[in-house]
């Protein structure tokens, strides 16, 4: 049925095609199995658009988190002639901006990922990224805030140190970790 070196024979292409089929077939594995594992490719492997908008979105949100939380807070208080005050009133409005932006990066994830037909470690890591969020607004800023408050109203910040900031950056630790996998994952998908 081949004939030459193409693999084509006077059907065109199906030549080609024979041979491979013999070739796989002499592979000890079936057009069935062939046939199988390329539906199952199919099932698994999340939608192209879904990924490169999950991926996109997901690399964004971590560049905006690794630039204010880890460049520009630890930066502003060094700068000359910023007091406390000044420094945490700055910052109340920085975050502030940061979580409404991330709650909205959050939400596109979480679209781009659901109409995507995704891989249970694409759901695990984009549910990881959103509970740390959803714990650092919901549990950690209310206590920022409250701290914050109380060293504008002229509390000494020495006096009553409080861990809300350490429990801030261990989240976004384990949230910048989160996003990096998930973008990584969503890519590879």
């Amino acid at each position: 049925m081949v004939t030459g070196t193409s693999g084509r024979d006077d059907a065109g292409g199906a030549g080609r095609a024979a041979w491979t089929w013999s070739y796989i077939l002499a592979r000890g594995r079936t057009r069935q199995d062939i046939e199988k594992d390329d539906e199952k490719d199919e099932v698994s492997a999340m939608d192209t658009t879904s990924a490169a908008v999950a991926g996109a979105v997901t690399f964004l949100w971590l560049g905006m988190v690794l630039a204010i939380s880890f460049l520009e807070a630890p930066l502003k208080f060094r700068a000359p002639g910023v007091t406390i005050p000044i420094g945490l009133g700055i910052g109340r409005m920085v975050f502030r901006a940061l979580n409404l932006a991330e709650a909205v990066l959050a939400a596109a994830v979480v679209v781009a990922v659901a109409t995507g037909g995704p891989s249970a470690a694409v759901v695990t890591l984009t549910a990881v990224a959103v509970a740390v969020l959803a714990v650092q607004l919901a549990v950690v800023r209310p206590r920022l805030n409250r701290r914050s408050d109380a060293v504008l109203a002229g509390e000494d910040p020495a006096e009553n140190r409080s861990g809300a900031h350490l429990h801030y950056v261990a989240l976004e630790i384990v949230k910048v970790l989160a996003l990096l996998a998930l973008g990584c994952t969503v890519l590879a998908a």
